[in-house]
């Protein structure tokens, strides 16, 4: 059988795309199918279809790795009845197309407990990238979690438009900071690096995702909202060469081991760490529901003549 696997952007990016590479990987050792990678491709809804379109008639089967495949999948999925797709973090389902879920929302929650708890002004950020369905999940899931554990507590969110343009972040953070944030959560791809230089030079704390960034650099990181994007990978592609279909989304969160967690530093108080502890024990038993809609403001980032 021949897999592709197809990336938006780039494999090696710090991020996302990063944890979804060593579930590819470990697929590759596990199956005797033809897996290959397409990536570099840009968050263009044309250029994907395009590079799908002179994929798919090559393949038995594709997975999309990534919200940004829910619209052009779908459709030539349908285009092709007798072939197989799978969208990872996918929110579509058909009779050749499957969708996985890991519950990213869910550690999100979590890293909103976690920043209400350690802000000294008030005012803690959010920013991610692409307005994509689990990017917007992310962000509903923080804000309900700062909510949860001070509702006093001011959140800033944005999506800046980029997962990979750190100097769009670097501006876009040091926005949020000017503003009053002094914790803040990103949900982004290479372009962390830009929000990274941004806290470490305004000595701000940030909350990271996808990846343990509380290992990679403590200097900025108090945690971190850990998403297995690999499992779903390498779950996705196992069911496509079972030739299995699951009707409905399936999903990974709090309840399915470690694949979503959050990662605290070691000298959090301890106050901050029962209360995230208490947060995610509550969810998992269901007192929780983490909700995945937000309709509140969003931060703008000012735009000078000299930006343009």
């Amino acid at each position: 059988m021949k897999i592709a696997i197809f990336f938006v952007g780039e494999v090696q990016d710090a991020g996302f795309n990063a944890s979804a590479l060593a579930g590819v990987r470990r697929a590759m050792q596990d199956h005797a199918a033809d897996i290959s990678c397409v990536s570099g491709v840009r968050y263009d809804q044309d250029e994907i279809r395009a590079r799908l379109a002179q994929i798919v008639p090559e393949i038995d089967g594709l997975v999309f790795i990534g919200g940004q495949g829910n619209i052009a999948t779908p459709e030539i999925a349908a285009r092709y009845p007798d072939k197989r797709f799978a969208i990872v973090q996918g929110q579509i389902t058909g009779p050749n197309l499957a969708s996985y879920d890991v519950r990213q929302e869910d550690s999100a929650f979590l890293a909103g407990v976690l920043a209400a708890q350690l802000t000294k002004t008030g005012t803690v950020g959010h920013l991610s990238g692409h307005r994509v369905r689990p990017g917007l999940k992310g962000r509903a899931a923080f804000v309900a979690g700062v909510a949860h554990a001070r509702p006093q507590v001011r959140v800033l969110t944005g999506f800046c438009g980029t997962q990979d343009d750190s100097s769009v972040t670097r501006k876009w953070t040091d926005g949020l900071i000017a503003n009053g944030a002094d914790v803040i959560f990103t949900m982004l791809n290479a372009a962390r690096a830009g929000a990274i230089d941004a806290c470490r030079t305004a000595g701000i704390k940030q909350i990271g995702n996808a990846l343990d960034w509380v290992e990679q650099n403590p200097e900025v990181f108090v945690g971190s909202a850990m998403a297995r994007i690999d499992i779903g990978v390498t779950t996705a592609i196992s069911d496509m060469i079972e030739g299995h279909i699951p009707t409905g989304i399936t999903e990974f969160g709090l309840t399915s081991g470690d694949v979503v967690s959050l990662r605290v530093a070691a000298d959090i108080p301890p106050k901050a760490a029962q209360a995230v502890s208490d947060a995610a024990r509550r969810i998992r038993t269901g007192e929780i529901e983490v909700p995945d809609e937000y309709d509140g403001p969003e931060f703008q980032l000012d735009v000078t003549p000299c930006d343009i």
